[in-house]
């Protein structure tokens, strides 16, 4: 019998992988960007996109036109989808698979600083500096792609 104890988080099932939805805001060459209140695991904070679950009977477009307003106070419309992010969580001691689609938006109107109160702030970066500040790949990655297909010779 081995001395070795089985590492918890290996002997529990993976959890059904989770779906949501975000935007991507482009107004005059800046993005629209959020700190979320929740921080990582070593109490950074996250510079991301707006993003947020499916509610129940809830297509990814709503979801992400709502999370959107909800998390940035601006209402904006959608203009087509950008592509998704799949990636791996630990939550509660369990590796969460989940992935999120995202969708361009066009601004219609709002401001940042009536978002809600899972986010610290709202605001508005130059869409230059957006590589450097956003802290995870796979938004950035959506940012760029936003970006390739708001240009005039696309």
């Amino acid at each position: 019998m081995s001395s070795e104890r089985a590492d918890p988080r290996r002997s529990r099932p993976p959890r059904a992988r989770e779906r949501s939805a975000g935007g991507v805001v482009i107004r005059d060459g800046h993005l629209l960007v959020i700190v979320p209140t929740r921080r990582t695991a070593d109490g950074s904070s996250v510079l991301g996109l707006p993003k947020g679950h499916l509610d129940a009977g809830e297509t990814a477009v709503q979801a992400a036109t709502r999370e959107v307003r909800e998390e940035t106070g601006v209402v904006a419309d959608p203009i087509e989808e950008l592509g998704e992010v799949s990636y791996w969580y630990w939550r509660k001691g369990r590796r969460t698979p989940k992935s999120v689609v995202f969708y361009l938006f066009e601004y219609r109107s709002g401001d940042p600083a009536d978002h809600d109160d899972e986010v610290e702030e709202a605001r508005w970066i130059p869409c230059g500096e957006a590589d450097a500040a956003l802290t995870y790949e796979g938004e950035r990655a959506m940012v760029a792609r936003a970006l390739a297909r708001m240009r005039p010779d696309r």
